[in-house]
């Protein structure tokens, strides 16, 4: 049975992406940071729905931590598929930003990414197969205001996520980033009202994490083996 690390694993798209990769045959570690209770639900939930999982927690800005918890889980194996689905934002105009504001977000959607991906390369190039798949942002390749941190963090992992796929294409592994518009959830729902969204998104609803999960699904399965280095943006239209 192929592992696969869900980063972010106790939000709501990452709870989705677990679960799906779950039914897909996988063995799920869900990781999170400062809620192992909902990651051990998530965990739970996959169980008993006859899938295999684990949970794990550490910080991906701390790449020390991150490190060590990482070479632990690898002394069962390679983990073959990584979602890299842990971020967060902490918006302001540049103009009124701080430094700490800034480099936060920096460190955990973008440093957080080569902190946990870089310690499972090796194993995975010796198995010739792998999968890795960045969740990234519609403010990633559009800006948005307020968000100059973010933008920057996620802009930054698409050309990691290009760079990456061309480095490891000839091993059988393939590198993607998903650039999510609009989807529903509760830091969604304290955004964004039904009014507001129909505005803004042409097919006048948000996304559900579910569609994410979807799309990480193909992207990490044996139909996708000659897709890599792509950005894909799911937005409803809005671009």
């Amino acid at each position: 049975m192929k592992r696969a690390l869900v980063t972010g694993g106790s939000g709501a798209i990452g709870r989705a992406i677990g679960q799906r990769l779950a039914r897909d045959g996988l063995h799920v570690i869900v990781h999170t940071y400062q809620h192992p209770e909902l990651a051990l639900e998530v965990a739970n939930a996959i169980r008993s729905a006859g899938g295999s999982a684990e949970t794990t927690a550490f910080d991906v800005a701390d790449e020390e931590q991150t490190r060590q918890v990482l070479t632990e889980l690898l002394e069962a194996g390679p983990i073959q598929v990584l979602v890299n689905n842990a971020g967060l934002h902490d918006d302001a105009p540049m103009a009124g930003m701080s430094f700490m504001q800034w480099r936060r977000v920096i460190d955990v959607c973008l440093n957080g990414f080569f902190n946990v991906t870089q310690p499972l390369l090796l194993p995975m190039i010796s198995t010739r197969w792998g999968r890795i798949v960045n969740i990234s942002s519609l403010a990633g390749i559009t800006g948005n205001r307020g968000q100059t941190n973010y933008a920057a963090a996620k802009a930054g992992l698409h050309g990691a996520t290009k760079a990456l796929a061309l480095e490891l294409a000839s091993r059988g592994i393939t590198v993607n980033a998903i650039a999510p518009g609009i989807i529903a959830g509760p830091a969604t729902d304290a955004v964004f009202d039904a009014a507001t969204i129909k505005t803004l998104v042409p097919m006048r609803r948000a996304g559900t994490p579910a569609e994410v999960a979807d799309l990480v699904g193909f992207l990490t399965s044996e139909q996708a083996a000659y897709l890599t280095g792509q950005i894909i943006s799911l937005n409803g239209g809005i671009i």
